[in-house]
């Protein structure tokens, strides 16, 4: 029986660990990288590394940046009184692309989960709660995913910043629950964030 040589075999495995891809997939890739010209390859070897070497967390939200602070957190046109709280960059990604929101972010890298052993220390919880203490937070908005952990993470940083005496909001229910931010249409996240709610 024919084997592989070891370097396509060491990349198989590599793409099978990426979330969503099994073993079939991570082959399709490999072949698929073998395929394409040498140089288009090493472009994607060199932006994979580019990602790694140049993208960090935004020191004030957490969002992705290349440079210390994101540009959200610079444009002083934003609305610094009100803070949306999202699971993910991605999911902040998928609000502003709504185009109804104007405020600033919080995210929190994640969402409690106990069965996967994440807890509130392992999210920037601490750093928003001490962001909101500050004292020019009026709003905070909810927008973590409708999900039974997105929810209990909510309800979580609710608890922990209640004694501040600041409004909070959660998205209006349009999206559906058990539902992913990063998937759902503009128009309803557009009237998510209009229509939200008091938490």
């Amino acid at each position: 029986m024919a084997q592989l040589a070891t370097s396509v075999v060491n990349l198989i495995e590599q793409f099978s660990k990426l979330p969503g891809i099994g073993r079939k997939s991570a082959e399709r890739l490999t072949y698929h990288v073998l395929r394409v010209n040498k140089k288009e390859a090493l472009e994607l070897a060199d932006s994979i590394r580019a990602v790694r070497e140049n993208v960090c967390y935004c020191k004030h939200c957490f969002n992705l940046s290349e440079t210390e602070t994101c540009s959200i957190c610079e444009d002083p046109k934003r609305d610094s009184t009100t803070l949306c709280v999202v699971e993910q960059p991605r999911d902040l990604l998928a609000l502003e692309q709504s185009g109804t929101y104007s405020g600033q972010y919080h995210v929190l890298l994640g969402r409690i989960a106990p069965l996967e052993g994440i807890g509130p220390e392992n999210l920037t919880i601490k750093q928003l709660y001490d962001r909101v203490q500050q004292g020019t937070i009026n709003e905070i908005i909810m927008a973590t995913n409708p999900t039974v952990e997105g929810d209990g993470t909510a309800l979580h940083i609710s608890n922990i910043v209640n004694d501040l005496n600041i409004k909070i909001t959660r998205l209006a229910r349009g999206i559906t629950a058990g539902s992913i931010l990063e998937f759902t249409n503009k128009e309803i996240l557009a009237d998510a964030i209009t229509d939200r709610q008091e938490f």
